[in-house]
């Protein structure tokens, strides 16, 4: 996805530049609609190694080659502890997949690229979907899964397109972000979903936010100086069915 192999060169400068936890909580700007999800970048995916070869001995004449059975690998396995929600991407701003009840079994496939959320095979679902961990109990170890970035344009079909006339102004560490209203049915209307990476106090964080219908059409966020990366952030339009292209929010500088 487009600037996202810059990100990541970026992120391991950016760490050891802002020091930030998982467990502050940065102040946003106040919304009377909705709450954005903030998630902190704590570590750096680390890149897939190829196995090295372990050279076999040459059979000889009075010995056999001794075959060690490897032991097959086992994806760590859930169950639900509460009524929750599946969603179609890490965090709470993304759309609804489906509805989860205490009990409900499945196993985890991979971890989120930029928040702790899992992303599972649920037994009673024929599709996959992603869930906090606060809402599972984990048997196994999720630390050895690879991160995945889910591909938003993979999930049903929006025949809507991208917001249109998307601008961002900036008041000394706010940034406002606007567009034009995408007019939807009711029916099929689920609003707006803004991904952006801004800077905090110091921290370089990954944050989502979501509208839940299409008739607010600006939204603020503190942005600051003092990251190594650049901010920078992306709008889709939401229907039922799934999620637009994204529009590129032309992010001004601090």
């Amino acid at each position: 996805m487009k600037k996202i192999a810059s990100i990541l060169f970026a992120i391991a400068f950016v760490l050891s530049a802002c020091g930030a936890t998982a467990d502050a909580e940065p102040t946003p700007i106040p919304s009377e609609t909705a709450t954005p999800v903030v998630v902190y970048i704590t570590a750096t995916p680390q890149p897939t190694l190829t196995p090295s070869i372990t050279p076999t001995p040459a059979p000889t004449d009075t010995l056999e080659p001794t075959i060690t059975p490897t032991p097959e690998f086992t994806f760590p396995a859930v169950t639900v502890n509460k009524q929750a929600h599946c969603r179609y991407g890490p965090s709470s701003a993304f759309l609804h997949a489906a509805d989860l009840y205490a009990g409900d079994i499945g196993t985890v496939r991979n971890r989120a690229m930029y928040s702790q959320w899992l992303y599972i095979k649920f037994d009673k679902l024929n599709y996959f979907c992603w869930v906090s961990p606060s809402v599972v109990d984990v048997v196994g170890d999720v630390s050895t899964l690879e991160r995945y970035e889910p591909n938003l344009q993979s999930i049903g079909s929006n025949q809507y397109g991208p917001p249109q006339n998307v601008q961002a102004s900036r008041q000394e560490d706010e940034v406002t972000i606007t567009w034009n209203q995408m007019e939807m049915t009711a029916d099929k209307d689920r609003g707006y979903l803004i991904e952006a990476f801004v800077c905090q106090d110091g921290a370089y964080i990954w944050w989502t936010f979501s509208y839940p219908d299409q008739f607010t059409t600006s939204y603020t966020v503190k942005d600051e100086k003092g990251c190594a990366a650049p901010s920078w952030g992306r709008i889709y339009t939401v229907e039922k069915h799934g999620f637009s292209q994204p529009a590129e929010i032309p992010w001004p500088a601090p």
